[in-house]
Protein backbone atom coordinates (compact mmCIF):
# COMPACT_ATOMS: atom_id res chain seq x y z
CA UNK A 1 0.00 0.00 0.00
CA UNK A 2 1.25 3.50 -1.12
CA UNK A 3 0.21 6.70 1.26
CA UNK A 4 0.97 9.97 -0.27
CA UNK A 5 2.09 12.32 2.54
CA UNK A 6 1.90 16.30 2.40
CA UNK A 7 4.10 16.94 5.19
CA UNK A 8 6.32 19.89 5.82
CA UNK A 9 7.00 19.08 9.50
CA UNK A 10 10.02 16.55 10.03
CA UNK A 11 8.92 15.19 13.66
CA UNK A 12 5.47 14.31 12.34
CA UNK A 13 6.83 12.90 9.21
CA UNK A 14 9.62 10.55 11.04
CA UNK A 15 6.45 9.89 13.51
CA UNK A 16 4.15 8.66 10.65
CA UNK A 17 6.87 6.59 9.13
CA UNK A 18 7.35 4.32 12.68
CA UNK A 19 3.58 3.88 12.76
CA UNK A 20 2.59 2.91 9.78
CA UNK A 21 2.20 -1.08 8.69
CA UNK A 22 5.82 -2.80 7.69
CA UNK A 23 4.23 -3.25 3.97
CA UNK A 24 3.16 0.52 3.73
CA UNK A 25 5.25 2.92 1.75
CA UNK A 26 4.91 6.64 2.03
CA UNK A 27 5.76 9.05 -0.16
CA UNK A 28 6.36 12.70 1.46
CA UNK A 29 5.61 15.88 -0.76
CA UNK A 30 5.58 19.52 1.11
CA UNK A 31 3.58 21.94 -0.97
CA UNK A 32 0.53 21.50 -3.47
CA UNK A 33 2.18 20.93 -7.00
CA UNK A 34 3.94 18.14 -5.54
CA UNK A 35 0.68 16.64 -4.39
CA UNK A 36 -0.97 17.75 -7.43
CA UNK A 37 1.83 16.20 -9.67
CA UNK A 38 1.39 12.85 -8.49
CA UNK A 39 -2.08 12.71 -8.31
CA UNK A 40 -2.09 13.60 -11.75
CA UNK A 41 0.51 11.16 -12.58
CA UNK A 42 -0.51 8.19 -11.31
CA UNK A 43 -4.36 8.76 -9.88
CA UNK A 44 -4.92 5.26 -8.64
CA UNK A 45 -1.49 4.77 -7.02
CA UNK A 46 -1.98 5.78 -3.64
CA UNK A 47 -4.67 4.22 -1.04
CA UNK A 48 -4.81 7.25 0.69
CA UNK A 49 -3.70 11.22 1.27
CA UNK A 50 -1.72 12.16 4.55
CA UNK A 51 -2.24 15.67 5.21
CA UNK A 52 -0.33 17.75 8.31
CA UNK A 53 -2.24 20.89 9.11
CA UNK A 54 0.08 22.79 10.63
CA UNK A 55 -0.69 26.31 12.78
CA UNK A 56 1.22 29.02 10.46
CA UNK A 57 -1.04 28.32 7.74
CA UNK A 58 -4.05 26.20 8.85
CA UNK A 59 -6.84 27.88 7.07
CA UNK A 60 -5.42 27.82 3.95
CA UNK A 61 -4.52 24.51 4.20
CA UNK A 62 -8.14 23.63 4.97
CA UNK A 63 -9.01 25.48 1.93
CA UNK A 64 -5.93 23.39 0.06
CA UNK A 65 -7.88 20.50 1.03
CA UNK A 66 -11.37 21.54 0.13
CA UNK A 67 -9.77 22.50 -3.39
CA UNK A 68 -7.65 18.73 -3.96
CA UNK A 69 -10.71 16.88 -3.09
CA UNK A 70 -12.60 18.70 -5.80
CA UNK A 71 -10.20 18.06 -8.27
CA UNK A 72 -9.42 14.66 -6.93
CA UNK A 73 -13.12 13.88 -5.82
CA UNK A 74 -11.92 9.80 -5.70
CA UNK A 75 -9.23 10.27 -3.63
CA UNK A 76 -9.78 9.06 0.35
CA UNK A 77 -7.90 11.99 2.22
CA UNK A 78 -6.97 11.86 6.24
CA UNK A 79 -6.51 15.40 7.51
CA UNK A 80 -3.88 15.68 10.52
CA UNK A 81 -4.39 19.09 12.26
CA UNK A 82 -2.14 20.66 14.87
CA UNK A 83 -4.98 22.72 16.61
CA UNK A 84 -8.86 21.78 17.11
CA UNK A 85 -11.08 23.77 15.06
CA UNK A 86 -14.47 22.39 14.67
CA UNK A 87 -15.29 24.96 11.80
CA UNK A 88 -12.31 23.50 10.13
CA UNK A 89 -13.62 19.52 11.06
CA UNK A 90 -17.44 21.23 9.40
CA UNK A 91 -15.83 22.44 6.25
CA UNK A 92 -13.21 19.50 5.65
CA UNK A 93 -16.34 16.32 6.23
CA UNK A 94 -18.47 18.57 4.16
CA UNK A 95 -16.45 18.16 1.46
CA UNK A 96 -15.63 14.07 1.23
CA UNK A 97 -12.54 14.12 3.47
CA UNK A 98 -12.84 10.49 5.34
CA UNK A 99 -11.24 11.01 8.93
CA UNK A 100 -9.06 13.64 10.78
CA UNK A 101 -6.62 12.31 13.36
CA UNK A 102 -3.90 13.59 15.61
CA UNK A 103 -0.55 13.93 14.08
CA UNK A 104 1.06 11.75 16.96
CA UNK A 105 -1.57 9.20 16.68
CA UNK A 106 -0.67 5.60 17.47
CA UNK A 107 0.32 2.35 15.34
CA UNK A 108 -3.18 0.38 16.69
CA UNK A 109 -5.16 3.61 16.34
CA UNK A 110 -3.67 4.70 13.12
CA UNK A 111 -4.34 1.02 11.90
CA UNK A 112 -7.98 0.87 13.04
CA UNK A 113 -8.87 4.19 11.13
CA UNK A 114 -7.67 2.61 8.21
CA UNK A 115 -9.44 0.16 8.70
CA UNK A 116 -13.04 2.07 9.01
CA UNK A 117 -11.99 4.58 6.04
CA UNK A 118 -11.68 1.66 4.03
CA UNK A 119 -14.89 0.24 4.92
CA UNK A 120 -16.24 3.67 3.36
CA UNK A 121 -16.57 4.94 7.19
CA UNK A 122 -15.90 8.02 8.38
CA UNK A 123 -13.26 8.58 10.99
CA UNK A 124 -14.22 11.37 13.79
CA UNK A 125 -16.43 9.82 15.60
CA UNK A 126 -20.23 10.04 14.73
CA UNK A 127 -21.32 11.67 17.97
CA UNK A 128 -18.63 14.12 16.79
CA UNK A 129 -19.93 14.45 13.43
CA UNK A 130 -23.37 14.87 14.30
CA UNK A 131 -22.58 17.54 16.86
CA UNK A 132 -20.88 19.31 13.70
CA UNK A 133 -23.77 19.02 11.74
CA UNK A 134 -26.12 19.78 14.76
CA UNK A 135 -24.22 23.33 15.27
CA UNK A 136 -24.37 24.17 11.24
CA UNK A 137 -28.06 23.49 11.42
CA UNK A 138 -28.86 26.01 14.16
CA UNK A 139 -26.42 28.69 13.18
CA UNK A 140 -27.72 28.47 9.60
CA UNK A 141 -30.17 31.21 9.93
CA UNK A 142 -27.89 33.40 11.69
CA UNK A 143 -25.25 32.75 8.83
CA UNK A 144 -28.16 33.68 6.36
CA UNK A 145 -28.53 37.21 7.96
CA UNK A 146 -25.16 37.74 7.63
CA UNK A 147 -25.11 37.18 3.61
CA UNK A 148 -28.07 39.38 3.46
CA UNK A 149 -26.22 43.08 3.07
CA UNK A 150 -24.26 40.53 -0.05
CA UNK A 151 -24.82 42.00 -3.67
CA UNK A 152 -25.65 39.25 -6.13
CA UNK A 153 -22.32 39.65 -7.22
CA UNK A 154 -20.79 39.21 -3.92
CA UNK A 155 -22.77 36.13 -3.46
CA UNK A 156 -21.50 34.53 -6.12
CA UNK A 157 -18.06 34.63 -5.51
CA UNK A 158 -18.84 33.22 -1.64
CA UNK A 159 -20.60 30.50 -3.17
CA UNK A 160 -17.26 29.90 -5.12
CA UNK A 161 -15.25 30.49 -2.18
CA UNK A 162 -17.62 27.72 -0.42
CA UNK A 163 -16.77 25.36 -3.38
CA UNK A 164 -13.14 25.77 -2.66
CA UNK A 165 -12.21 27.85 -6.00
CA UNK A 166 -9.10 29.85 -6.41
CA UNK A 167 -9.29 33.46 -6.95
CA UNK A 168 -8.00 32.56 -10.51
CA UNK A 169 -11.07 29.66 -10.80
CA UNK A 170 -13.37 32.18 -9.91
CA UNK A 171 -12.25 35.00 -11.97
CA UNK A 172 -12.59 32.65 -14.89
CA UNK A 173 -15.80 31.58 -14.23
CA UNK A 174 -17.33 35.19 -13.74
CA UNK A 175 -15.65 36.51 -16.48
CA UNK A 176 -14.22 39.67 -14.30
CA UNK A 177 -10.11 40.01 -13.16
CA UNK A 178 -8.80 38.50 -10.37
CA UNK A 179 -8.12 42.13 -8.89
CA UNK A 180 -12.21 42.59 -9.14
CA UNK A 181 -12.77 39.20 -6.89
CA UNK A 182 -9.82 40.62 -4.65
CA UNK A 183 -11.92 44.22 -4.37
CA UNK A 184 -15.58 41.55 -3.98
CA UNK A 185 -13.93 39.57 -1.05
CA UNK A 186 -12.74 42.87 0.88
CA UNK A 187 -16.28 43.78 1.05
CA UNK A 188 -17.32 40.44 1.63
CA UNK A 189 -15.52 40.06 4.41
CA UNK A 190 -16.07 43.29 5.92
CA UNK A 191 -20.13 42.93 5.42
CA UNK A 192 -20.64 39.64 7.25
CA UNK A 193 -17.29 40.26 9.93
CA UNK A 194 -15.54 37.01 8.40
CA UNK A 195 -11.68 36.94 8.56
CA UNK A 196 -10.68 34.49 5.75
CA UNK A 197 -11.89 31.96 3.48
CA UNK A 198 -12.62 29.67 5.91
CA UNK A 199 -14.93 31.72 7.69
CA UNK A 200 -16.72 32.68 4.82
CA UNK A 201 -16.83 29.37 3.06
CA UNK A 202 -19.37 28.24 5.92
CA UNK A 203 -21.21 30.99 6.08
CA UNK A 204 -21.99 30.47 2.03
CA UNK A 205 -22.39 26.35 3.13
CA UNK A 206 -25.09 27.41 5.95
CA UNK A 207 -26.89 29.50 3.49
CA UNK A 208 -27.21 27.17 0.34
CA UNK A 209 -28.19 24.09 2.47
CA UNK A 210 -31.32 25.82 3.92
CA UNK A 211 -32.27 27.25 0.59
Amino acid sequence: MKILCWNTDEAVWKHWCQVVAADTRLVRVEDRTGVYDLLTQAPTDFSYCFVYLEDQTFSQQVEDVVALRSVFPKQKVIVFPNQSSQSAALRLFSVGVSGQCAPYIGKEQLSLVLSVVDSGEIWGGKAFIQQLIMQSAATATSYDRELEDLSERELDVAQFIAKGLSNKQIALEMDITERTVKAHLTSIFKKTNTKDRLALALLAQARHSVQ
